[in-house]
């Protein structure tokens, strides 16, 4: 088994430990002079040593294996899902959470995302590459995913719930999806969103008023603070207007490591998990996001790579899967920084502080890596 890792993508485990450098050097700086949290060197790279453990595990291991045992995946997910939502701790306005032993928590929701995309592969391959059927596969793959969705949803974690139909949109497409339901699908969200843009606008109040007996208030704040800024309070707007002053104050250089004014003077919220971006924009400019932005689009790159060579559909379509996943996160993180996507509560891979999403990250880059190890025949269960 070991013999494997001679073939392991040299390119991905160099970017890995690039991530572990950058990610280790914007956590410290963001944390560093934090009111109410401290994050030492030694625990954010126990948490990636922990996370290179995983990503080798599981690249190791046969992602066929998994694949067959899909419903079962499903089943735990589903549950897991069910049980944070009456025993979970609420932390951030979100019940998404398991309290552990050390003060440690663990959230669902995004295990759910790699199990996700497991059993979509199951679904989709089923048919060998044939044209997907809208009633016996579309439909079907749909809903597995849409009870998730839901069940995420009403957390209320949003950011994760879109992931979800970002993971199914992409795996459907590569499954061979007919065009005709491409452009039906097409017609009837663009139809779709124009109403309910114009619901949203007409019904605002009530709608809000709606939403705060349930606590769901704060999901129109957010939308409110990307459609209309212009009606949002300064408080709703705080940090998305303070990400942007910040971004823009590093220039094209950036103010320097650990000189980052809007970040030490604690003015970006969760600087050290969501807003990460910011102490990198704001540190080492534009050139350091560039940068950053580079070395993701060669991860992407290589991704694409091992799909393009897979000798089987379920790996083709895994690490279709897990692209789909990391290019959203990424594209949204980013784009809530510079105000031009809505703002959720969605990580930026491999570089905010998170050790559940570290985890997650790093099993579906070892998933990935599993499709490129494991190209032989496929072997037994038992």
């Amino acid at each position: 088994m070991l013999a494997k890792l001679k073939n392991i993508d040299i390119p991905i485990v160099i970017i890995l430990f690039a991530f572990m450098i950058i990610s280790t050097m914007m956590v410290y700086s963001a944390s560093v002079d934090h009111p109410t949290i401290s994050i030492s060197i030694t625990k954010i790279l126990v948490l990636y040593a922990v996370g290179l453990l995983a990503f080798l595990g599981i690249s190791l291991f046969d992602y066929r294996v998994l694949v067959r045992v899909a419903p079962f995946l499903y089943g735990a997910g589903i549950i897991s899902l069910i049980a944070v939502y009456f025993f979970g701790a609420k932390i951030h306005g979100a019940r998404g959470w398991f309290e552990l032993p050390g003060g440690l928590t663990f959230q669902p929701a995004e295990l759910v995302k790699l199990i996700l995309i497991i059993c979509v592969t199951a679904l989709l391959a089923r048919r060998g590459g044939d044209v997907l059927r809208l009633k016996r596969d579309v439909i079907p793959v749909s809903v597995a995913v849409l009870i998730p969705f839901i069940l995420v949803l009403i957390q209320p974690d949003l950011g994760n719930a879109i992931i979800f139909i970002i993971i199914l949109v992409g795996m459907i497409w590569i499954g061979n999806i007919k065009y005709t339901h491409v452009m039906f699908t097409i017609v009837i969200l663009v139809g779709a969103g124009f109403l309910l843009l114009t619901l949203y606008k007409h019904f605002h109040e009530p709608l809000y008023l709606s939403l705060e007996k349930y606590h769901f208030s704060h999901w129109m704040d957010r939308i409110d603070t990307f459609l209309y800024p212009q009606n949002v309070s300064d408080d709703d707007s705080y940090q998305v207007r303070n990400a942007v002053r910040a971004i823009g104050s590093g220039g094209l250089e950036g103010e320097g490591f650990l000189k980052g004014t809007s970040v030490h003077s604690n003015f970006i919220p969760f600087a050290y998990s969501d807003s990460i971006f910011v102490v990198v924009g704001e540190e080492f400019g534009f050139r350091g996001s560039a940068v950053l932005l580079l070395i993701y689009f060669l991860l992407i790159y290589r991704m694409i790579l091992i799909s393009i060579q897979s000798t089987q559909l379920s790996g083709a379509y895994i690490v279709v899967g897990v692209v789909s996943m990391f290019v959203f996160q990424i594209f949204e993180n980013v784009g809530m920084m510079i105000n031009i996507m809505p703002l959720t509560g969605i990580t930026l891979p491999f570089i905010s502080y998170g050790g559940t999403s570290l985890l997650i990250n790093m099993l579906s880059l070892g998933l990935v890596m599993s499709v490129k190890l494991h190209q032989e025949r496929e072997p037994e269960l038992f």
